[in-house]
């Protein structure tokens, strides 16, 4: 029998390293499997089993000029999510599910870009569905932004294990995936959910807490001119309940800048 400490101790550790969520009902000895996928010498004969994929290994340099040559091709968003399946240059890809693409209207003036995704989403494939994308829907609907009026997308298509934060290299590989989605949608507002989202597009060493609330010129790589924001990301929102009145205030700003520019939005709630 295990104990109630050394049980808690083990799932700690597991957390730690990212296990945090049960995929299988039978356990995997992973390091065994490796062995046998290598064919080690000191390996037994392996077993027949489905067989085991490993990242290939691609330096940061060779999979940002892999990503930009394969995001440059694609001229649909079919066709960019098709890239992004094929791509091999984020460790990622590896340990995740599914590819988390976009999500919303295609067609939409605004678009709206987050960090990565979670769980729910890695399970379902779709972004901003677990409990801060619900957060963020009923935020949006407030000032008349659904889902059919604008289209929603992240940084990084694939869940960083453990929700951890995505690491520079990560960013760097999956960026001109990102920066053809923009094109490819051709929105005239954006909007960054969240410091990583702003300061990845943005640049700069500004933290969330300067740069969301106020609009900025922005000129995409296809040389489309835009105006973008960045609110805070919903997952602080549900830490840090208090910093809601500056979302909505941000929130009450791009509502009436997009009625401005003519945006037709749904009825506020």
């Amino acid at each position: 029998m295990v104990d109630s400490h050394n049980l808690k101790t083990l799932l700690s550790i597991y957390k730690e390293c990212g296990l945090d969520e049960v995929i299988s009902e039978t356990s995997h000895n992973r390091f065994k499997e490796i062995e046998e996928t290598l064919m080690l010498p000191s390996s037994p004969p392996p077993l027949q089993k489905e067989a085991f994929e490993v990242a290939p290994l691609v330096s940061p340099k060779a999979a940002h000029s892999s990503a930009h040559a394969a995001a440059q091709a694609a001229q649909t968003l079919a066709e960019l999510k098709g890239a992004l399946m094929a791509f091999e240059g984020c460790v990622l890809k590896y340990t995740a599910t599914n590819l988390v693409f976009g999500d919303g209207n295609p067609n939409a003036r605004v678009m709206f870009i987050g960090e990565a995704p979670g769980a729910d989403e890695d399970r379902e494939g779709l972004p901003f569905v677990g409990q801060s994308g619900q957060l963020l829907d009923k935020a949006l609907a407030t000032v008349g932004l659904t889902r059919e009026n604008y289209y929603i997308t992240n940084i990084i298509p694939w869940r960083p294990p453990g929700n951890r934060q995505p690491t520079p290299a990560e960013t760097d590989a999956c960026l001109p995936f990102v920066n053809r989605h923009i094109d490819l949608v051709n929105p005239d507002f954006l909007i960054l959910v969240g410091g990583t989202a702003a300061k990845t597009l943005l640049g700069g060493r500004e933290g969330i807490m300067r740069l969301r609330g106020v609009w900025k010129d922005y000129t995409s790589e296809a040389g489309k001119k835009m105006k973008v924001i960045a609110i805070f990301h919903p997952a602080y929102l549900l830490r840090s309940p208090a910093q809601k009145r500056e979302v909505w205030l941000d929130l009450i700003k791009i509502k009436h800048s997009l009625i401005e520019a003519g945006i037709t939005l749904k009825r506020s709630l």
